[in-house]
């Protein structure tokens, strides 16, 4: 596999893994953006503009766009996060450089007002749905109670108030500035012809303007709270732990990771064996989460009510003994494999060394091979993993938790 980079004179970042053995190829707009980026007034707009870019241009209409992935067979789709919105299709080769350029045209959509109110409601649905499951309610009533004050505590979705009084004229703005050339990747894996893609690019992107983007990077240590939410509709409780981690630039992140498996993946690890083996949890899951400047480690837990006080008992447990005894070789091992047998399978695609590509690119500016994280992964001691847990101690967490009435009456905290 061949590494390509290029950059446009407006900043914008073109960056390709040619494999010309590949039977396949995949390219994807990386857009250094997400809900950390917004204020409270726009909360959501992030991923609001992720559905209204499928809505059209001023050339395609948005039945025409879907005509247009639909006659190539490209799987697409499109994801938000706190820090980033990904546009992304996997595609047969002799498609790529259509798909690229519909994805180009698309990155400059119409915004119409009958549009934007159209989507609005389908917004709304989504939030509605969310909130009717349980799972990820919790950890995203958890994620804004643990970066209380912080701009990664913003909810992704946003809420039906902030969604409600979004305009159109505020998500053009927030366009303008967030998806400027200089805030964008265009990335390409696979079996493709570099120099036809930096041509195309070069011919359709050159005209973007170049902004001044700004990310405020702080860390967060967490809130250290704990609350409880009730819901009447429950009969399961639903627990979220949220603990400080590193960075996605810290090169701890390896080893971060094998902690989060070793804790709590959902075969063979500590959660597993103690809490979901004894049937005193149904799901039991820990994992880590980097993020731009900071980083954290998420628990979910879900089990009866009855069972809640028990649970939380031997969650401290594990963590204590963390903080005592550190981790064994035998744990660590299991964890590399884990971790290798995942990475290695996802990269066999060029859509997994897309996501790869851009994501570092993104985060860090810099090609990283397959081999480069094998290796990274296999260095990892037992003293590495030790002497994170002494520094971020993942019993010091912030947790909510959404469950049953209970009998004692207490009322629902609505606020949250």
């Amino acid at each position: 596999m061949e590494f390509k980079k290029e950059q446009l004179a407006n900043g914008l970042d073109l960056v390709g893994e040619v494999n010309k053995s590949a039977k396949s190829a995949a390219v994807g707009f990386f857009v250094k953006t997400g809900s950390r980026d917004e204020t409270e007034q726009i909360n959501g707009v992030s991923h609001f503009l992720e559905h209204m870019l499928f809505k059209g241009t001023e050339k395609l209409s948005a039945l025409e766009v879907n005509e247009a992935f639909d006659r190539t067979g490209a799987q697409f789709n499109a994801g938000t996060s706190e820090e980033n919105t990904v546009f992304y299709a996997a595609i047969l080769p002799e498609y790529l450089l259509e798909v690229t350029e519909l994805w180009i045209e698309l990155m400059r959509p119409a915004l119409r007002d009958d549009d934007f109110n159209i989507e609005k409601n389908v917004i709304k649905e989504e939030i509605a749905m969310y909130k009717d499951t349980p799972s990820f309610d919790v950890m995203d009533k958890c994620q804004t109670l643990y970066f209380e004050g912080h701009p990664c505590g913003n909810s992704i979705l946003g809420s039906e108030e902030s969604i409600d009084n979004l305009t159109a004229e505020q998500m053009r703005d927030y366009f303008a500035r967030r998806y400027a050339p200089n805030n964008m990747v265009l990335a390409c894996a696979g079996n493709f012809d570099w120099e036809q893609v930096c041509s195309v690019a070069e011919k359709l992107c050159s005209k973007w303007q170049k902004q001044n983007v700004y990310r405020k990077l702080e860390n967060c240590g967490g809130s250290g709270k704990k609350k409880r939410v009730e819901k009447s509709n429950l009969v399961r409780e639903h627990i979220c732990l949220m603990s400080a981690g590193v960075s996605a630039q810290d090169p701890r992140r390896f080893a971060a990771s094998l902690l989060g498996i070793i804790v709590g993946d959902n075969v063979g690890s500590r959660f597993f064996w103690e809490l979901v083996d004894k049937a005193l949890a149904e799901a039991a899951a820990m994992q880590f989460r980097p993020m731009d400047g900071t980083g954290v480690f998420c628990s979910y837990i879900r089990c009866g009510n009855e069972n809640v006080t028990k649970v939380l008992d031997i969650v401290t447990g594990i963590f204590q003994t963390l903080s005592k005894d550190g981790v064994t070789e035998d744990e660590l091992r299991k964890a590399k494999n884990k971790v290798l047998s995942a990475l290695v399978i996802e990269n066999e695609l060029p859509m997994g060394r897309l996501s790869h590509l851009g994501s570092n690119w993104i985060y860090l500016e810099e090609y990283r091979t397959v081999e480069d994280d094998i290796n990274e992964v296999k260095a990892v001691t037992v003293e590495d993993v030790y002497s994170l847990i002494e520094q971020f101690n993942p019993g010091d967490f912030t947790q909510l938790s959404i469950g049953p009435a209970q009998d004692r009456g207490q009322r629902a905290d609505s606020d949250l």
